[in-house]
């Protein structure tokens, strides 16, 4: 069976990770719209990053939301034209965002059959979701062992986030479990993870470069408790200079080469803020950066 992988730009990709020769070459990858007041941006990176910028410095209105169903409509068709028997579609966590619904109602609809994943995660801890996807399918395996890879993969992940304010997940309810931390404390720095496909308060800081040390602690712990050799992103908006000197201090921890560096996808840098730095843990992929 010859198996395509989809995902959505909340994936993160590093820059040139998709191009041809990059270890996720062949994914497709649907857009998720970013709204700054009037205006929809639709791209990855290069026309969304500077407009979303300036829009989160001047406080202005920014908000998420998901790909229609047609969107996926026309990849999962062009996909069965070009031959593929079927597909797997690795999505954002579905407490977070729609998109999981938008690619299940094309899903049933599809021409060849189609196996939605909700990874109840982000970031790259979503891609490498998505490539396990793809490297299990370029080793011949079939739907359902494509899917179970992907789904495997997103299950052993851990995602961490340093952001310098809660205000922006605030307006975008994004955040749950921090009633008591918000009110007079919207300014306040704060570490978070993913748990249960939620974004959840982990822990306070008083200083960014403590949060940031903090950020690069639970990582190393993480990769620690693996007891083997992990791959992790650093993720950045806003702050391109502090995520570049995580990644030299992580993988002078966790060994040379093992840390990529990427920006924060657009969908989640439009809630988490100007400044956000991130880091996801994945187990190793054989054969992958």
């Amino acid at each position: 069976m010859r198996i395509a992988v989809v995902t959505d730009s909340a994936a993160g990709f590093p820059a040139g990770w998709r191009l041809p020769g990059g270890p996720a070459e062949g994914i497709g990858v649907v857009p998720m719209p970013v709204l700054v007041g009037d205006e929809i941006l639709t791209g990855e990176y290069d026309d969304v990053t500077e407009p979303l910028m300036m829009a989160l410095a001047a406080g202005a209105d920014v908000r998420t939301s998901r790909p229609s169903p047609g969107r996926f409509d026309r990849l999962f068709g062009r996909l069965a034209d070009d031959g593929y028997d079927g597909i797997v579609s690795v999505h954002l966590s579905g407490l977070l965002s729609g998109t999981v619904d938008a690619a299940r109602l094309a899903a049933s609809r599809a021409r060849v059959p189609v196996e939605v994943i909700d990874t109840r995660t982000a970031a790259m801890a979503q891609g490498r979701a998505a490539l396990a996807a793809l490297v299990a399918a370029r080793g011949g395996g079939d739907l359902q062992a494509s899917a179970a890879a992907a789904a495997m993969a997103a299950r052993g992940s851990a995602l961490f986030f340093y952001v310098p304010s809660l205000e922006q997940l605030r307006r975008g309810g994004r955040i749950s479990g921090a009633a008591g931390w918000l009110g007079t404390l919207l300014s306040v720095r704060v570490i978070l993870h993913v748990r249960g496909g939620r974004l959840v308060p982990l822990e306070r800081m008083r200083t960014a470069a403590r949060g940031l040390q903090r950020l690069q602690e639970l990582a190393e712990v993480d990769v620690a408790r693996r007891g083997r050799g992990a791959r992790l992103t650093v993720h950045h908006f806003g702050s391109e200079e502090e995520a570049a000197a995580l990644v030299e201090r992580l993988e002078l921890s966790v060994g040379s080469g093992m840390v990529s560096l990427a920006p924060c996808p657009a969908v989640l840098a439009a809630h988490a803020g100007l400044g956000v730095v991130a880091v996801t843990v994945s187990a190793e992929q054989p054969g992958l950066a």
